[in-house]
């Protein structure tokens, strides 16, 4: 199933070029009440409530994608997390390009860890990238992300795909310069997910997937999720090693080489194998 958020908030699910409005299951949601649980209240009753959704868009009239505006699948993320350096390709272009690195030197991704993106940073793909810092260097980063279904921490390997709810596409914005990376990569619009989230079922190995990522029609990115050094169920044991994650939460699982500058104007596409393609507009903010 492909789940996505759209227009006001609506709920709804993706059948080739079209949506079917199933927002009417958010009354189907526990009642909250104040502390609110953590996590995102719709991944984390996703499986309960599937049934009822396929039902719901078997009886709601089709709409084009085209005509809606497609905004996070996700809605409310406790964690965006992301992985730094997690392709060898984009290690090496890193360390050979200094207006990437700004000096620091790059190590493995177990050495390095993980690092946190504020939440606030989160848009859909028609909501586009608002650019800050035009006068410094701006990259796109295309990643796969992988949207937690079921809590825990310490999560071993060999259970670690069982609490995914599923993947979408990513982009993971920065602003290069000598700043901690999660302040850099934290700016409003500076995580965009879309254009929908996949169940996992749709994708039986995440491990085997092509990544593409174009700026204007011009390819800039163009790699396999095969060639992630710490793949999926690798990066969900290592980050819950740390701390725990809740439904809902965004992994960032780290982006291949031909990352690049873009600026007000520029359109990014992208696109990875079983989950779709989305286009994301850039401009000042």
């Amino acid at each position: 199933m492909k789940l996505c958020r759209f227009d006001r908030n609506r709920v709804g699910v993706v059948r080739g070029d079209h949506v079917h409005d199933v927002s009417a299951v958010l009354e189907q949601l526990p009642s909250l009440r104040w502390p609110l649980p953590l996590g995102d209240q719709l991944v984390a009753e996703l499986e309960r409530l599937r049934p009822e959704m396929e039902r719901l868009a078997d009886r709601a009239p089709p709409r084009p994608l085209a005509g809606v505006k497609l905004l996070s699948p996700v809605a409310n993320p406790g964690k965006i997390i992301g992985a730094p350096i997690n392709y060898n390709d984009h290690i090496a272009e890193a360390m050979s390009d200094q207006t990437i690195a700004h000096g620091r030197d790059l190590k493995s991704i177990g050495e390095t860890g993980m690092f946190l993106k504020a939440t606030s940073s989160l848009v859909g793909p028609s909501e586009g990238v608002a650019q800050r810092f035009v006068d410094r260097r701006n990259d796109h980063e295309a990643e796969l992300a992988i949207i937690i279904g079921k809590g825990g921490t310490n999560i071993p390997l060999d259970r670690a795909l069982d609490h995914v709810a599923g993947y979408a596409i990513g982009l993971d914005m920065t602003v290069r310069g000598p700043e901690l990376v999660c302040f850099r990569k934290s700016i409003d619009t500076y995580s965009v997910l879309g254009p929908w989230l996949v169940t996992k079922d749709e994708v039986p190995d995440p491990g085997r997937l092509d990544l593409k990522l174009w700026v204007n029609g011009a390819i800039r990115q163009n790699s396999n999720t095969r060639y992630l050094v710490y793949d999926v169920a690798r990066l969900i044991e290592f980050t819950t090693s740390y701390y725990s994650v809740q439904p809902g939460d965004i992994i960032m699982s780290g982006t291949p080489s031909g990352v690049g500058p873009v600026k007000p104007g520029d359109v990014m596409t992208v696109e990875i194998e079983r989950i779709g393609r989305m286009e994301v507009a850039v401009r000042a903010a």
